[in-house]
């Protein structure tokens, strides 16, 4: 998929470096299920779990965002289409250094155009920490609507966490 300034593609065996290097940065992992230091090992292991992924099947499929203009790698978005097709969860990442130029509601946004377009879905969601604001904004940005807070519900890295719950529907993207 591409937009003005971005390429969605799969991930790739050489995108385990890049990766490691910016889900190892501890704002970057804060509110993420993983924790830093991101190794290596570890980003290939995500890669070879979803080098096979058919993204029209049930599951998890994940894309690098590489930027167009210098072909880096600047983050990750996860797609996890459920097993009735008609509905899928999205999670992204952006390197911190590429946060803040709009590049995580453009690739969002193009996800979110392919998954109402090309796949015919009914409904995307997403969720995210309540602490992370960045994310909740960049949700609200793009078109979701805030469908729910549950207090307490994660225990992540020590703690418990409240998480948003969000949700866009074909019809809400179709005439935004």
């Amino acid at each position: 998929m591409l937009t003005s300034r971005l390429l969605l593609r799969p991930l790739q065996p050489a995108d385990a470096p890049v990766i490691a290097a910016y889900r190892s940065d501890p704002d970057v992992a804060r509110y993420q299920s993983w924790t830093a230091p991101f190794t290596n090992e570890d980003a290939d292991m995500l890669i070879n779990e979803l080098v096979e992924a058919d993204p029209a099947k049930p599951g998890w499929t994940q894309y690098g965002i590489e930027l167009r203009s210098v072909g880096r790698l600047i983050g990750d978005l996860g797609v996890n289409l459920h097993r009735n097709r008609m509905q899928a969860a999205i999670g992204f990442t952006v390197a911190a250094a590429e946060q803040g130029h709009g590049y995580g509601p453009e690739a969002v946004g193009a996800m979110l155009d392919h998954l109402f377009t090309d796949f015919g879905l009914q409904k995307v969601s997403a969720e995210c920490d309540a602490r992370n604001l960045a994310s909740a904004r960049l949700l609200q940005k793009v078109g979701f609507h805030r469908e729910g807070h549950l207090r307490s519900n994660t225990f992540a890295k020590g703690e418990w966490t409240d998480d948003l719950l969000f949700g866009l529907l074909a019809d809400d993207w179709m005439t935004r």
